[in-house]
């Protein structure tokens, strides 16, 4: 939010002042306000200011502000982002040159600098990252070993996660990996066993989640791939993926906390459609659930009509989007939507106008190269939104603070 500084006290002078004083006096009035409007008048894309040796985007809202926060060579695929018990970013990601696990723990509400923390050097890990403050308000990342197929957990020992203790949960497969914090208290994950293909689901035993009883959810063929899990209104698990006999978007709802059950829905019966899904509960209490249309190559939002998902409406956001999309909701329960421009490799924001997504503005946040691959967004403590991304051009981790809040009007948008 803005600051406000402190106004200028007018008062009358004396008389016994000279002319000259009077004159000094009005010639400082006249330069300090000269000095405010050049600083306010000049509209139009700007560079916004980053840890030292940062690389800032081109914004086409210059209140937006665009940082690369970790520089190393092939850091920063598969991001997650989550809100800390702080009140900062937390963001899980993997450091494809040393096939690390690696955190960003931001400085600052606006993610312009963060500590940066290796979690796991163990083989290849850290593909697929997703990340949830546990109910004891550390985070929890969810990720796959990549060398061994297995669904890996680490649990932070402090809230910015200086380092971490890490558990293998299931030698199945492990992609795809999303990770809520369940009404029970515990994590919930959903995954896809790599080797059989299938759409499994992990309940953790305790707030580390040192163990788990996993369980087979959707074994129908090639299922589980592009998987998002959210808890929904009636506090159980809702799990949306890419599944079906021809690909489609399909949703799975728990029948209880463990999801030892669950029922499954078609959700966008298209041919080849559902990849890159991305699910959150609205204000309305119904799920909405962004995913890629592959055909097209668009973008589009599933709104469902029940706590099952057995219904829904279906809109297009944009034809040339591109594969990836992350989903959240913002403070007017309306969705918040990045997204990645296929056609010119730029990240997006969608502001929905309404709970079913229906009607959407979009707005360029960083098109400076190819990035925005991978984008993952929450709503700031500041009730802005917070988004960390990829950027494929030169290899690095980016977050963008975005200076419109998630609950402004289209109208106000650019």
């Amino acid at each position: 939010m803005p600051s406000h500084g402190k106004g200028m006290l007018l008062t009358p002078l004396r008389f016994r002042r000279t002319y000259l004083s009077r004159a000094l006096i009005i010639l400082a009035v006249f330069f300090a306000v000269s000095g405010l409007v050049a600083s306010v008048a000049v509209p139009g894309p700007r560079e916004e200011p980053g840890q030292p040796g940062s690389q800032s985007g081109r914004i086409l809202d210059p209140t937006n502000t665009v940082t690369t926060l970790d520089r190393e060579h092939g850091a920063g695929r598969f991001p997650s982002v989550a809100i800390g018990s702080d009140g900062l970013g937390l963001i899980s990601y993997f450091d494809e040159t040393k096939a690390d696990l690696k955190v960003a723990h931001c400085l600052d509400i606006s993610c312009t600098a963060a500590d940066l923390t290796t979690l796991d050097n163990m083989d290849a890990v850290g593909w697929y990252t997703s990340l949830a403050i546990g109910s004891d308000g550390l985070g929890l990342i969810s990720y796959e070993d990549a060398t061994n197929d297995d669904l890996k957990v680490a649990h932070c020992v402090d809230v910015p996660c200086s380092e971490a203790t890490t558990t293998t949960i299931d030698v199945t497969g492990g992609s795809f990996t999303s990770i809520a914090i369940g009404s029970d208290g515990l994590a919930l994950i959903s995954f896809m066993d790599a080797n059989n293909m299938k759409l499994m689901v992990a309940h953790c035993l305790n707030v580390a989640c040192t163990g788990a009883v996993v369980a087979r959810i959707d074994n129908a063929g090639y299922v589980g791939g592009y998987v998002s899990l959210a808890i929904g209104s009636d506090g159980l698990g809702l799990i949306s993926y890419f599944g079906g006999s021809n690909g489609h978007l399909m949703v799975v709802h728990c029948l209880d906390t463990a999801c030892s059950g669950a029922t499954l829905a078609t959700v966008d019966g298209g041919s080849y459609t559902g990849h890159w899904t991305s699910i959150t509960i609205g204000s309305d209490g119904f799920a909405l659930v962004s995913y890629m249309d592959m055909p097209d190559g668009g973008i589009k939002v599933a709104h469902c009509l029940d706590l099952e998902c057995t219904e829904a409406e279906l809109t297009t956001l944009g034809s040339t989007l591109g594969e990836y999309s992350s989903i959240t909701i913002g403070p007017a329960g309306l969705g918040l939507i990045a997204v990645r421009d296929g056609a010119n490799m730029s990240l997006k924001v969608a502001y929905c106008s309404n709970a079913a997504c229906s009607e959407a503005v979009l707005a360029t946040v960083d098109d400076a190269g190819h990035v925005g691959a991978y984008p993952s967004i929450a709503v700031g403590s500041d009730g802005f939104g917070l988004v960390a991304y990829y950027d494929e051009t030169n290899n690095n981790l980016k977050v963008a603070h975005l200076g419109n809040p998630s609950s402004a009007h289209p109208s106000a948008i650019p």
